[in-house]
């Protein structure tokens, strides 16, 4: 068994590396920019929403809590009616991005850590590079990656979105993988 604690400098590099890389592909690839789309008559519904002064939270229309109004004939004659929406209010203004890229580094950690615990526990000090590189990339490909499904299969996030993000996950697990494998200990 290895130890998380002889595995600090690759949980740490691993989540700077990540950090970077997912700068660089969000700055420099456009391929995000489609997993939007734009609401037609988009200043005439932000104006008849302003008058609502709606918190930032999460919000679905229409709204139940109980089964049995889900099956109302008032709460099915809206859903008939449409539109249904499930949306995220973001706070008015400026987005100021500090406190999500300290959350995403914090992320990167966790992979990183959840990385060490298990392929700690699968392979030995002083095995080879491969053997390291399919545990932490497994491990980190489904820390980055596997849950963004959930959001398409429930939620009706476009699948393209969701693939394309995937596809960004795998690239942090390969990298992650990469530095975990360079790094192990007993190399």
């Amino acid at each position: 068994m290895v130890s998380i604690v002889s595995l600090w400098l690759p949980i740490l590099l691993s989540a700077v590396a990540v950090f970077v890389i997912s700068s660089l592909l969000h700055m420099l690839f456009t391929y995000h920019n489609s997993d939007f789309k734009k609401l037609p008559s988009e200043d005439e519904i932000m104006n008849d929403l302003r008058k609502y002064n709606i918190p930032t939270g999460d919000y679905m229309l229409p709204f139940c809590t109980d089964p049995k109004e889900r099956k109302s004939e008032q709460f099915q004659e809206k859903m008939n009616k449409g539109p249904v929406l499930i949306t995220t209010v973001f706070p008015s203004g400026e987005m100021k991005m500090g406190k999500s890229l300290v959350l995403w580094f914090i992320y990167c950690l966790i992979i990183g850590i959840f990385s060490a615990y298990i392929t700690g526990h699968a392979v030995q000090a002083g095995s080879d590079y491969l053997s390291v590189f399919r545990f932490v990339g497994a491990v980190s490909f489904a820390g980055y990656s596997l849950a963004l499904m959930q959001d398409s299969i429930w939620y009706m996030k476009s699948w393209s979105a969701t693939i394309k993000s995937m596809f960004d996950g795998l690239i942090y697990a390969l990298f992650t993988a990469g530095i975990f494998g360079w790094l192990w200990p007993g190399m």
